[in-house]
């Protein structure tokens, strides 16, 4: 089990501290919900989490196919949806793998990431397209 504090700074602010490590990440509501948008919102970090974790168990993969993936990139693009109520409606992601790879371990990496924690935990009613480029 791993706790996270969170305290409310104000302004619709929030600072959470990791307690393991003691680091502290900011949040801040987006511009477009009452916010001032200067730091990541708390649906940004959905985002984020479901990149970093496909990325994380690809790299425990790729360890154990013998595989560097450094420069491997991730983007995800996060769409909000007003109706039945706001929320996030689509985390879009492009794995960009800037590796030779045969068939095999492609299909590992694809797995690995299709099979992270966060990408199994996210609610079936968001959209979740994912694209693999293999360069």
């Amino acid at each position: 089990m791993v706790e996270i504090h969170i305290a409310y700074q104000g302004e619709l602010r929030c600072a959470a501290t990791h307690m393991p490590s003691g680091t502290v990440m900011v949040t801040d509501a987006p511009v477009d919900n009452h916010g001032k948008g200067e730091s990541f919102s708390p649906t940004d970090l959905v985002a984020t989490a479901l990149g970093t974790c496909m990325m994380t168990i690809m790299g425990i993969a790729a360890e154990k196919l013998g595989l560097d993936l450094r420069g491997t990139t991730v983007v995800v693009k996060k769409s909000m949806v007003a109706k039945p109520t706001r929320r996030v409606g689509e985390l879009a992601v492009v794995i960009t793998v800037p590796l030779a790879l045969d068939e095999a371990q492609k299909e590992a990496l694809n797995h690995a990431a299709m099979t992270c924690p966060v990408y199994e935990s996210l609610h079936p009613d968001i959209a979740t397209p994912v694209e693999f480029r293999w360069v």
